[in-house]
């Protein structure tokens, strides 16, 4: 009985863990929506909460690492359990890293509609760019919520469209400038807002490799997406 009471304590613990993620990860979704909304609005207010609400991403991954490294103590943990907690603890480094993003992405709005200079017509690609990033995130998580590394492959191969269409931006970016120099800072303020959400994707396949490990037990990282899929399918 003493053992089950436990037991019983420690499952609900690693609950409890799961679900601050996840609730980190509604907050960092928040960020990403509202900062690509600022950007193409000019709504600088809503630019100016998203770097506001940035210390509560922070207060979140400092909380939650803390939670694993008393679990860690006190239970010691093997096997499927320990596999859990190191995939949270790299999740929510990879979760406040995107928060760093959503925060830069929001800066770029400001400067972006603060601007009197000549506009790059580049912010419905971005948004488009975002939107996979996006889901890429939701996808991510569900996939760690319900841990299902199918889903979580999907991922790792929704980065390839991510990284091709920030290449799309990039040489757009690129002619516009070569074409009229005038264009050269907003330009490059744009390609910074582009970059953010192409490292957006690539902490969310980070995340999704995670859970493959967590499942699977296979670290998955440096692999072909063939060997991805393969070990996800297994």
């Amino acid at each position: 009985m003493p053992n089950e009471h436990i037991s019983k304590q420690f499952d609900a613990e690693l609950e409890a863990v799961r679900a601050k993620v996840l609730q980190m990860g509604g907050l960092v979704e928040q960020q990403i929506i509202q900062a690509i909304q600022a950007l193409t609005t000019g709504d600088l207010d809503l630019a100016k909460r998203v770097e506001a609400q940035d210390h509560r991403v922070n207060g979140m991954e400092v909380q939650i690492d803390e939670d694993c490294s008393h679990i860690i103590a006190r239970r010691q943990p093997a096997a499927g359990d320990l596999r859990m907690l190191m995939a949270v603890i790299k999740t929510i480094t990879d979760l406040e890293r995107i928060g760093d993003e959503a925060e830069k992405i929001a800066r770029m709005a400001q400067l972006i509609h603060t601007s009197d200079r000549l506009q790059s017509p580049r912010v419905n690609d971005i948004k488009q760019v975002a939107d996979i990033a996006l889901a890429m995130l939701r996808k991510a998580l569900d996939s760690f919520a319900r841990l299902e590394p199918a889903t979580a492959a999907q991922v790792v191969r929704e980065d390839m469209q991510v990284d091709e269409a920030f290449r799309s931006i990039l040489r757009q970016l690129i002619t516009f400038m070569m074409e009229d120099p005038r264009t050269i800072s907003p330009s490059l303020e744009i390609l910074f807002t582009a970059k953010a959400i192409e490292r957006i994707g690539d902490h969310a396949k980070n995340m999704a490799e995670y859970v493959i490990y967590l499942v699977k037990g296979k670290d998955v990282r440096h692999v072909t997406l063939e060997e991805v899929e393969r070990e996800a399918s297994l």
